[in-house]
């Protein structure tokens, strides 16, 4: 039997979180890690704009490509506030069945 695509994220987060304290020289999500949630922050609209423009300006492999970056950048980002994949799982469950319009009115 395969392992759930999702269990992908799950590794990748682990491995993120590995890295803490890891040696920035070493490794880029030390790097990323070490330089703090303005920097890592600056990653993740760095990468979504990319993916905007290869959305609408591309091909499909690369926007492939820059979906992964903004996944990896994002979790990175949610590494470093010391959230985890899980809360973002059950705060999208608890969304399931709710029109965006009524979800993003709750909010106000």
């Amino acid at each position: 039997m395969t392992e759930p695509k999702s269990q992908i994220l799950q590794e990748l987060f682990e491995l993120i979180e590995s890295r803490k304290g890891g040696d920035p020289k070493a490794s880029y999500t030390a790097q990323l890690l070490d330089a703090g949630s303005e920097k890592i922050a600056r990653k993740v609209a760095e990468e979504s704009i990319e993916v905007v423009i290869a959305a609408v300006h591309e091909t499909p492999e690369r926007l492939v490509s820059e979906s992964a970056d903004v996944l990896y950048h994002l979790l990175v980002l949610w590494a470093h506030a010391g959230i985890t994949p899980d809360q973002v799982w059950q705060a999208l469950e608890k969304r399931r069945g709710t029109s965006g319009i009524t979800e993003k009115q709750s909010r106000s």
